[in-house]
């Protein structure tokens, strides 16, 4: 083991446990870089909290992608692939953990990571306490505390050597993805492959869901009503691609009563959301007369 080197950041220490090959790899924006980890506590018996290698499945993240762990980035850029190294990081690094191990097992369990987490603020469930539904996960969330990352790079690739699923959009990117995803899935619908159809409407939910929960975030630490109410109607666009018909109203509302200036806007969205809900209908009509037929 290497003596403990400290890296250039306040409150992590690394100590390298096994050397990797090569230079430094290229960790530009885009990158994906795949990993395995395992995360423990600082107490005399290092409890294991995480271990992604009893999951089953490494870890990916992409770099400049806004990763809930900021800490994680820092660690990874400062790897050789293959390299194993240890990393003490303080708890100005670790306070949201508990909420990313929340998501990552309830991934691991085939659950839906945001599903209760929708129409909560992050920032709130974290400061409010609520429970995360796993005892120790719970306890660090009371109690911030530093913690012990072991972390294994396995892989660097550049954003052109990749496929990029939705996961690794920006919220731009996001946002133009929707509306391709909604007519993949209407194609698909009208050609009667309603499990490929439906997989790609949920996909779309997916994007809405995490940019929700962005905007949630951006809303409780940004002030200015303007920049709400464009969140807002940036979210209610995205909600009518897939005929979330409520929830867009909702928003539209919602813009409407943090800037009035916007109702030209906001009139012309609710005829488009109109004319989607009607051509819903409308699907829905011929699919029900082809299935009596």
């Amino acid at each position: 083991m290497e003596e403990a080197l400290l890296l250039n950041v306040e409150g992590i220490r690394k100590t390298i446990l096994h050397g990797g090959t090569g230079e430094l790899p290229q960790f530009i924006s885009g990158s994906r870089v795949t990993f395995h980890f395992r995360t423990l506590k600082c107490d005399d018996e290092r409890t294991v909290i995480d271990d992604s290698k009893l999951v089953g499945r490494p870890m990916h993240i992409v770099i400049g992608n806004m990763f809930k762990l900021e800490v994680w980035e820092i660690l990874l850029t400062s790897m050789r692939v293959g390299e194993v190294a240890e990393f003490w990081c303080d708890a100005i690094h670790t306070g949201v953990y508990p909420i990313l191990s929340r998501s990552l097992r309830q991934i691991a369990e085939g659950k839906d990571p945001t599903e209760s987490y929708s129409h909560t603020c992050g920032l709130a469930n974290m400061f409010a306490y609520h429970t995360l539904g796993y005892e120790d996960l719970d306890e660090l969330q009371k109690e911030p505390q530093p913690l012990i990352f072991i972390t294994e790079l396995l892989k660097v690739e550049a954003p052109s050597d990749y496929k990029r699923e939705t996961w690794s959009l920006n919220n731009d990117e996001k946002m133009q993805v929707v509306p391709v995803l909604h007519g993949d899935g209407n194609r698909l619908f009208k050609l009667g492959r309603y499990e490929e159809a439906a997989a790609k409407y949920q996909e779309a939910i997916i994007c809405l869901k995490n940019l929700q929960t962005k905007a949630n975030m951006k809303n409780a630490v940004k002030s200015g009503a303007f920049g709400i109410a464009k969140a807002y109607y940036v979210r209610a666009r995205a909600h009518a691609e897939v005929w979330n018909e409520a929830e867009a109203r909702a928003d539209l509302n919602k813009v409407l009563e943090l800037d009035p200036a916007m109702q030209k806007a906001v009139r012309k969205e609710l005829r488009v959301l109109e004319i989607r809900m009607e051509e819903q209908r409308e699907e829905e009509r011929r699919r029900c007369r082809n299935m009596l037929g």
